[in-house]
Formats: C-alpha cells, sequence, structure tokens
C-alpha cells in the first residue's frame, strides 16, 4: 500500500489483495482488471472501506486467517474493522467496480471468466450482509482507474479498452 500525503489529504494506493478503511481525510485509489473493488461508505461518520480482492475465494486452499487477496476473506476484513469503528454494515451503501475482460481475443474453450465471477460474488456479498449496492461499473473489456472519495463517498471510474489506445476512455462518476 502506497502513501502520500499533501494539503491534508491522504492519498492511498491498492495494490492486489489490499483493503484499507479511512476517515474523510483519505482518497483511495486502485487499478483494476479482472480484480474487484468494493467500496463500503457511512453516510453519517463519513467513514469507508475499500478492497482490491482478485478471487471471490480460497476455493479448496485452507490455511492461514483471512486473506484480502479472496472477496470472501476480505469482506469479513473490512467489516471487522467497520465494526471496530462503531459503523454497523446495515448503515453503509456499496458499490463495485471491475471484473473486467482484459483478454477478449482468447475464446478457449476451457476459459474462465474471473472477472464475471468476481463481479457477481462481489454482489453476493453486498447482498448477505445486507448493504445497499447503490452504483457498479462491472464487467466489460479493459482495465478500471479506481478513485474513492472518502470525504463524501464519491467513487470515480475510468475503463479503458486494452485494444485501441486511440480510443477516448469512458468516465463515469458512481
Amino acid at each position: 500500500m502506497l502513501r502520500t500525503t499533501t494539503n491534508n489529504l491522504t492519498e492511498v494506493f491498492l495494490q492486489p489483495g489490499e483493503h484499507f478503511i479511512g476517515d474523510a481525510h483519505y482518497r483511495i485509489r486502485t487499478l483494476l482488471g479482472s480484480c474487484v473493488s468494493i467500496t463500503l461508505w457511512h453516510p453519517r461518520h463519513r467513514i469507508g472501506a475499500m478492497s482490491h480482492f482478485l478471487l471471490p475465494n480460497r476455493g479448496t486452499a485452507s490455511g492461514g486467517g483471512l486473506d484480502g487477496r479472496y472477496g470472501e476473506d476480505v469482506m469479513l476484513l473490512m467489516l471487522q474493522e467497520l465494526a471496530q469503528v462503531n459503523v454497523k454494515p446495515a448503515e453503509c451503501v456499496g458499490k463495485i467496480f471491475g471484473g473486467g475482460n482484459m483478454f477478449p481475443g482468447q475464446t478457449r474453450a476451457d476459459a474462465r471468466n474471473v472477472g464475471k465471477k468476481n463481479g457477481e460474488a462481489a454482489r453476493v456479498l453486498l447482498h448477505s450482509h445486507r448493504i445497499p449496492i447503490v452504483s457498479e461499473s462491472l464487467f466489460g473489456v479493459g482495465h478500471r482507474q479506481i478513485i474513492f472519495d472518502v470525504s463524501n463517498g464519491d467513487v470515480w471510474a475510468r475503463q479503458v479498452k486494452p485494444t485501441d489506445s486511440r480510443l477516448a476512455p469512458e468516465e463515469q462518476t458512481a
């Protein structure tokens, strides 16, 4: 995790498998391909959490504690850390980003669409914890740049297609 501070605002950049919980003095960024980020934001406390997970779950792998590389695990980690600052999951709003197809030209019969599985898992995780999904930017082709402003809950997502760098990237605020 990389951090820089300017003008009383700390920017945090999440690497794959990392998550972060912060207050209104933080802006959290990441870059997603087939990985997915879940953001949780508590409007009254202005506290937010963001993940960057690689796979929905561990599958048959076991061992150790909770691991932020897996959606199921990082959701529990974020909820535990939010509980430590008296934030209840049902009082948060959730947003989901990523799950892009990074290799659209590959059409192998046995190819698994990891991005789609990640995005669908994120939806299930939020629903299972009764966290409303207020926005999502999922799937499609290419990677996304994500910026989460914890002070107001805004998340900016910019999707860039890998096949033609001359195309203007799609940009939206969620």
